[in-house]
């Protein structure tokens, strides 16, 4: 499976783009996120909204699992270079897809402990008309 379709690239290259803009004007930018790769035999996932001029470097939502997600960058070349049991390799959502920005996955994955909770989380939010910006507070 090809991880990036130029399609996702191109879209990846704007948002770095728009993001570098956005860093001139001193002005907010949170775009949603583009593409959920994740380990089929694990925990770990990536949310990922730009790609480098390098065409390598990606930065998003990064969770490996151990119940702290961050954001930053990360590598496309050492995420398809992982060689997983049975010859799996990291894989793309083909199915994902949200309109939450990336401040909101961020701010829910670490409430949740992960982006899968906080993804289940926030489609429960969405089927219920739900529009979240900061997850819920312990009372």
């Amino acid at each position: 499976m090809i991880l990036l379709p130029d399609d996702l690239r191109a879209a990846l290259v704007a948002n770095a783009t728009d993001s570098r803009a956005a860093q001139v004007r001193e002005a907010t930018f949170d775009p949603v996120p583009v593409v959920k790769l994740f380990n089929p035999l694990g925990a770990a996932t990536w949310l990922a909204t730009e790609l480098d001029e390098d065409g390598d470097t990606l930065f998003g939502l990064a969770d490996l699992g151990f119940g702290c997600p961050e954001l930053g960058s990360f590598s496309l070349s050492e995420i398809t270079a992982v060689e997983l049991p049975f010859g799996l390799k990291i894989e793309r959502d083909i199915g994902f897809a949200t309109h939450f920005p990336l401040s909101v996955w961020a701010a829910w994955s670490r409430r949740a402990g992960s982006i899968i909770w906080a993804e289940t989380l926030l489609n429960r939010a969405a089927l219920g008309g739900a529009a979240p910006r900061n997850p819920p507070v312990d009372g």
